[in-house]
């Protein structure tokens, strides 16, 4: 199962960004957990730029097509001012109309117990996109202001258990996700119309 961890926060030894290595430490081998690296690099949302027949830039094109490739999305983000920071829900923004978005199981960690209003925020956003909340796999981990990196994390009982638990329930809820979209497609394919060779 292929993961695309993505971390709300910029910052350099960002305990949100450690959390999710951490992720890939105790994953067991058939889950590869691959960190996004280019929020930093995304322009800001443009719906000019997400038109039909427009050409989306190389960023965007890029995230997409990662989205595209994963099973399952495990996002966590710290809360700036009672929201999710800007540079996630720009990303986010770029997704709205991605059809691989779809029922794409998504995991949340929150590493703060108090953040709270960016949480629910960045839920609601994932659900208004039609994706699915995996619950056991959204899970808190208290490590604000602990300054551990993510071998620390690993080593630790406390956090490695809840972590490992989140990884199976979105790897049950990914092999979901696969059938559902096979059925999907099966469905498009048989209200398609018949493709005709034009005499000339």
């Amino acid at each position: 199962m292929n993961v695309l961890a993505i971390s709300g926060s910029l910052r350099s030894r960002s305990s949100n960004t450690e959390a999710l290595k951490a992720a890939a430490l105790v994953a067991p081998r058939d889950v590869h957990i691959r960190m996004y690296e280019g929020l930093r690099d995304l322009p800001a949302f443009d719906p000019d730029l997400d038109a039909p027949g427009a050409t989306l830039p190389r960023q965007v094109q890029d995230l997409r097509a990662q989205i595209g490739g994963a099973d399952a999305v495990l996002i966590c983000s710290p809360e700036y001012a009672h929201g999710v920071p800007g540079s996630l829900k720009n990303a986010l923004d770029w997704l709205v109309s991605c059809s691989e978005m779809l029922f794409k199981p998504i995991g949340l960690l929150n590493i703060s117990p108090r953040s709270t209003y960016a949480h629910a925020s960045l839920a609601e956003t994932l659900r208004t996109m039609s994706t699915v909340i995996v619950e056991d796999a959204s899970i808190e981990l208290p490590l604000s202001g602990s300054r551990l990196d993510a071998a620390a994390i690993a080593r630790n009982a406390e956090f490695a258990g809840p972590l490992r638990a989140a990884i199976a329930a979105l790897r049950d809820a990914a092999d979901a996700y696969r059938a559902r979209r096979e059925e999907l497609r099966a469905v498009a394919a048989e209200n398609s119309p018949p493709v005709t060779m034009e005499r000339r």
